[in-house]
């Protein structure tokens, strides 16, 4: 199917705040932990902070990768999906926890983990599969 100019820019400025989005807000929240955080928290929230950061980081990557690298597609939508609520439900929850949310968030942790591995599943499932 073709699809006609105005579409391939919506989508493609949809995807570049997809890739800047978790990126910048990595940068911030960091920034936050590190210049913010740093005394007010204690030692073993503002090390459960970093987590959630570097997690956040190394996944806001990964999402770029997809976006930019694989063709569009079932694995590369499942890869994106992955990416995206596995940050959001994994990091999140970590955040949260730092800052003294109830225990009971962190039963998202998991399920935030196990999409970010359905991420880099249907990620190398894509890069192995022949293009065509």
């Amino acid at each position: 199917m073709k699809r006609s100019v105005h579409e391939l820019r919506g989508r493609i400025s949809h995807e570049r705040f997809w890739i800047a989005a978790p990126g910048a807000s990595a940068v911030a929240l960091g920034a936050m932990g590190a210049h913010v955080l740093q005394g007010r928290l204690a030692p073993a929230m503002l090390a459960v902070w970093q987590t959630a950061v570097q997690f956040q980081f190394w996944h806001a990557l990964a999402l770029a990768l997809a976006l930019l690298t694989l063709p569009d597609g079932p694995a590369r939508r499942i890869a994106c999906a992955g990416f995206g609520f596995g940050m959001a439900l994994f990091c999140g929850s970590l955040y949260a926890l730092a800052l003294g949310a109830p225990r009971g968030i962190g039963v998202l942790t998991p399920f935030g983990g196990l999409a970010l591995m359905a991420g880099w599943i249907a990620l190398g499932i894509a890069a192995v599969r022949p293009r065509s």
